[in-house]
């Protein structure tokens, strides 16, 4: 038996529920190009954003904690490949197509800018309306090999709309929706009490009785209350209960480590860099990078600067800060 693409999309008919999206129903690519005879559309996707360089860079972006002294924390990687876990889990649970919500999960922070929401914010105040998660879809739409990866519609979609004002179109973008914040506020909390910014007496206690004592228990809870409250139904969704737990986490979060946390005293350094570099390749844009300095007279100069900075990594960052503010050394020989 040939286990090629079709046998792979008749399996999807076969198993998942009315209420997934199957690889052969898809929207499509922006381009059109010959199917895979291996790989359904989405498994293509997948393999696509795992090898480019936008997501090799992950793996040098801060989540949280800005430079971490320690191997243990969270990187911008990390946090991709648990969100994609959870979303995972909680796609077969539901019997939905687990391909597509790995891509998406995947795919979902191509465009963080280095240093976390710092950098973000940084970036937005200089650069007015900068967002990581339409960042996310102009990179795979056209910054990544110079041209775009040409994903499908579905993928496409949930990048752009696992945060924002708008539900992803699909059940599976959906889901990564939800499990990006089921990550975030775990794995932040996991990493403060690493990190000695909480103690676990610190916690909400009722959200711990509730959930759990442990990482692993608060994650096992929230995923198989998505799991039950969903199984069935035309969309994602978690009890009230859970719902209001989770918010008193992350605004927990907000008031303990997010802000003013010594964890984040040097967010106001990483601030500067970024907004420096913005300020400085606008004002010097001979220094950019040939690739960049090519599309300036499509996309304007600042739009390209900002394309820059948001794909470097923390410490790709702070080498450019350090090359163009700090002296070397002088020989005459």
């Amino acid at each position: 038996m040939s286990l090629g693409r079709t046998y792979w999309e008749e399996l999807e008919e076969k198993i998942l529920s009315p209420h997934a999206c199957l690889s052969r129903r898809t929207r499509g690519r922006q381009l059109p190009e010959e199917p895979c005879s291996v790989r359904t559309e989405f498994q293509r996707d997948r393999d696509r954003i795992i090898h480019s360089k936008s997501f090799r860079r992950l793996k040098y972006k801060t989540q949280v904690f800005l430079i971490p002294e320690g191997d243990h924390y969270r990187t911008r990687l990390t946090h991709t490949l648990e969100v994609t876990q959870i979303a995972r889990t909680i796609a077969r649970g539901l019997r939905l197509n687990e391909d597509l919500t790995e891509a998406i999960a995947l795919g979902h922070d191509l465009g963080h800018t280095p240093f976390g929401h710092t950098g973000e914010q940084a970036l937005a105040e200089v650069f007015p309306g900068f967002r990581h998660n339409e960042q996310s879809l102009r990179v795979v739409d056209l910054l990544e090999k110079g041209t775009g990866l040409n994903l499908t519609f579905e993928v496409r979609d949930g990048i752009l709309n696992h945060t924002g004002p708008n539900s992803p179109a699909t059940l599976e973008g959906q889901i990564v929706r939800l499990a990006d914040r089921i990550a975030y506020i775990n794995h932040d909390i996991d990493d403060a009490l690493r990190g000695g910014v909480l103690v676990p007496e610190d916690l909400p206690g009722d959200c711990v009785e509730f959930l759990g004592h442990r990482h692993s228990q608060r994650i096992n809870t929230m995923v198989l209350d998505i799991i039950q409250e969903s199984r069935d139904r035309p969309e994602i969704r978690m009890s009230e209960p859970v719902r209001q737990a989770i918010t008193r986490l992350r605004e927990f979060l907000f008031e303990r480590v997010y802000l003013g946390s010594a964890a984040k005293r040097e967010e106001g350094k990483a601030r500067h860099v970024v907004q420096f570099l913005f300020h400085y390749f606008v004002k010097h844009p001979q220094h950019l990078p040939r690739e960049y300095l090519q599309r300036v007279e499509e996309f304007g100069l600042e739009r390209v600067v900002a394309d820059y900075i948001a794909g470097m990594t923390d410490r790709y960052a702070v080498t450019q800060f350090a090359n163009l503010c700090l002296p070397r050394g002088f020989s005459v020989f």
